[in-house]
């Protein structure tokens, strides 16, 4: 399983071989080193990788004292954590970079929400709002918030509030190109997050062709 802590550069678009053009954002992958291998037989109970990214780019504050002890040297500002199936492929100082990649692997990538502040019902949750007609001299309000009965506000109702900065999951990114000397990568699409964010990419073991697939078909012989 191959993955990678990135971060998101710029949006751009990518010309194929055949002169399809395909709208891509470019993510530049961050220096990392396995910090721990957690295996399922160990007091952990389950697999996972645990990488290092290095402080000066990642930008995070000094670690405390037990999470240096933790470190053992391992020059890392932030941890991040990957779950895979098989540890017997990574140990402690190892490396991690985009060279198991390919064109037309198949990526999860997870990022943090761009913050929209404090937002409306409409925009929040995309209601429909009230019909623009007599009557309605707050269209975009929230409505009824509750009935008599339990005479009060249900938790978790939707209504108004802090917008944004929340984990989000897009699947199935294609990578369209990658260079590995210089720790680049393309996908296919968006990419959650602001500009210049940490992204985790995951793997999820498909290739498929990069482009679309024209598939020739036979010409009906009339009779």
């Amino acid at each position: 399983m191959n993955f990678i802590v990135g971060k998101k550069l710029n949006m751009t678009q990518h010309f194929l071989a055949s002169g399809e053009v395909v709208p891509v954002t470019v993510v530049k992958a961050l220096p990392a080193t396995v910090v721990q291998v957690k295996t399922a037989i160990g007091k952990d109970k389950y697999n996972a990788i645990q990488i290092g990214v290095k402080t000066s780019i990642a930008g995070t504050k000094n670690h405390k004292k037990s999470v240096l002890g933790h470190l053992k040297g391992v020059k890392a500002g932030k941890l991040v954590e990957f779950p895979v199936k098989d540890t017997s492929e990574y140990t402690v100082g190892q490396v991690i970079d985009i060279a198991g990649f390919q064109v037309g692997e198949m990526v999860n990538c997870v990022g943090t929400m761009k913050g929209r502040g404090f937002a409306g019902a409409m925009k929040r949750h995309d209601f429909a709002g009230f019909p623009a007609s007599h009557g309605h001299n707050k269209p975009r309000s929230v409505g009824s918030i509750g009935q008599r009965f339990p005479q009060h506000v249900r938790k978790g109702l939707r209504m108004a509030g802090h917008m944004g900065t929340v984990q989000v999951t897009v699947k199935n990114l294609q990578v369209v190109s990658l260079d590995a000397k210089a720790g680049l990568l393309m996908l296919k699409g968006a990419v959650p997050g602001f500009r210049n964010g940490t992204i985790k990419l995951m793997s999820t073991g498909k290739v498929k062709p990069v482009g679309k697939v024209v598939e020739a078909k036979e010409e009906k012989k009339k009779k």
